[in-house]
């Protein structure tokens, strides 16, 4: 008898033990950012205990950290409503994600109230909520602009999709300078970044008198401003664009303004651009082409690491915003982010004289280019070809065009992945899975062209080369 209860006894204390382990090993997932495995352990450990705030807690803020928000939401009130200590801050950043900006203060309050009445740290969540503030003031001044394409390309070639006409002057990396460069039309001026010894990036100022550079001066009153970069001197020789990290920012760089004050000879405090030149990532860049009234930026915003989108847009003569308070908040999140850029055409006319304007500037350029060589393709060290008639080989020249129309829908299926992986960041969980399929299978296409371009490329080499040894 005494052996039965002792033998229950030791069960008892076993299903106690084991949930506890779990948790512990659940919570360790969470701290490792194995936020996969957390959200499993904590789906089985909340059916043991549907109630309890800290598993509500973990399992809403994998949901969160995974993306999978809407799910997320539930699980993270019901633990705040248990006074759940961090539950009020992942709360609070998934309000603001959803816009619901009163609500996600009020959290941010209150766990920053709860961890003053335990003795703890308050420094990040203060910082994150003087961000959300920031980004709110932010909100309230969007500017109306008119954006008439974007462009997603390779963030190592970006310079080239800026289009400016001669009179803008022209944009380059400076050789041996670790950051862009401006020269204006005359050929007389630069202004350039490149970095100091401890790595952060300022502003240097270069004339040129008779035939000779006189040697280059740091801005001082722009270099205060944390790492400066991509600056771009309007034609008035006053206004000056250029992008900072400093303290302030959105996200990473974002773009300013500022003027210069000829009297005490340096430039005034800049001005931040606000939005929606200005976001959470990384935004640069700024050029105004007055000759052509059109300009452009770049932003990182929902792009891949080695991505980066330009914006073509009409330069306003004077800043006009949205009415914040007469505005529904989703028409201010669109015009914000510039996630769908066919809702900032008021006036269709404007837009096609604008998109025309851009089409003339590319096919100015683009028959300039052709004129000089249809493309290039390397044959082998010693022939490079740069027109169909330089093929000896009829077979090469055939497959070659060939090879091209690939390329070409390459470029469109590259084009098309880009523009579904920034509409899919937008999408709720049902858009989502709509668009999944197609992106995977975009996925899986493009690598299958590759291969296809790579192949066909050898192949016309060799016919080539074949040719060229009779």
């Amino acid at each position: 008898m005494k052996k039965h209860i002792l033998i229950q006894l030791i069960l008892l204390l076993f299903v106690a033990y084991l949930p506890a382990q779990t948790a512990k090993q659940a919570e360790k997932l969470f701290e490792q950012g194995e936020y996969e495995k957390a959200k499993e352990a904590y789906r089985k450990l909340i059916k043991t205990a549907p109630n309890n705030a800290g598993y509500n807690y973990f399992l809403g803020a994998s949901l969160y950290e995974l993306g999978e928000k809407e799910e997320a939401l539930p699980y993270l009130e019901k633990s705040a409503k248990r006074k759940y200590i961090n539950a009020y801050r992942h709360l609070g950043k998934l309000y603001f994600d959803l816009h619901r900006y009163d609500e996600a203060i009020e959290n941010y309050e209150t766990h920053i109230e709860w961890l003053e009445e335990k003795n703890r740290e308050t420094e990040t969540a203060e910082e994150e909520l003087a961000f959300i503030r920031h980004y709110i003031r932010m909100l309230k001044g969007v500017e109306k602009v008119t954006v008439i394409d974007s462009i997603v390309v390779p963030k190592n070639e970006f310079l080239k999709t800026y289009q400016l006409s001669k009179e803008a002057g022209q944009l380059t990396m400076k050789q041996g300078a670790a950051g862009t460069m401006y020269e204006n039309e005359r050929g007389n001026k630069r202004l350039y970044a490149d970095s100091i010894p401890d790595g952060t990036m300022q502003l240097y100022n270069q004339v040129k008198l008779l035939d000779e550079w006189e040697e280059a001066e740091p801005i001082a009153s722009i270099n205060q401003w944390g790492n400066v970069n991509y600056p771009f001197l309007m034609g008035d020789g006053v206004t000056l664009y250029f992008a900072s990290d400093t303290e302030g920012s959105l996200g990473g760089y974002d773009i300013y303004v500022t003027r210069y004050d000829s009297e005490d000879n340096e430039y005034l405090k800049p001005s931040n651009m606000g939005m929606p030149f200005n976001s959470t990532a990384n935004d640069y860049m700024m050029a105004i082409d007055e000759f052509n009234h059109l300009g452009w930026f770049a932003s990182d915003r929902n792009q891949p690491q080695d991505s980066v989108c330009i914006y073509v847009f009409i330069p306003n003569e004077s800043k006009q915003t949205y009415n914040y308070e007469n505005t529904g908040i989703e028409t201010i999140i669109d015009a914000a982010t510039l996630r769908n850029i066919q809702k900032t055409w008021e006036n269709a006319s404007v837009v096609e004289a604008a998109r025309q304007r851009l089409a003339d500037i590319r096919n100015k350029q683009t028959s300039t280019k052709q004129e000089m060589k249809e493309f290039t393709f390397i044959v082998n060290d010693r022939f490079t070809y740069h027109k169909f008639e330089d093929f000896r080989s009829k077979q090469a020249s055939n497959r070659y065009r060939q090879l091209r129309q690939k390329q070409e829908d390459l470029k469109e299926l590259s084009q098309s992945l880009a523009e579904k992986r920034t509409l899919y960041s937008f999408e709720s969980s049902t858009g989502k899975e709509k668009l999944a399929p197609s992106i995977l299978d975009l996925e899986k296409r493009i690598p299958q062209l590759e291969a296809e371009i790579e192949e066909l490329t050898i192949e016309v080499r060799n016919l080539e080369i074949q040719q060229l040894n009779k």
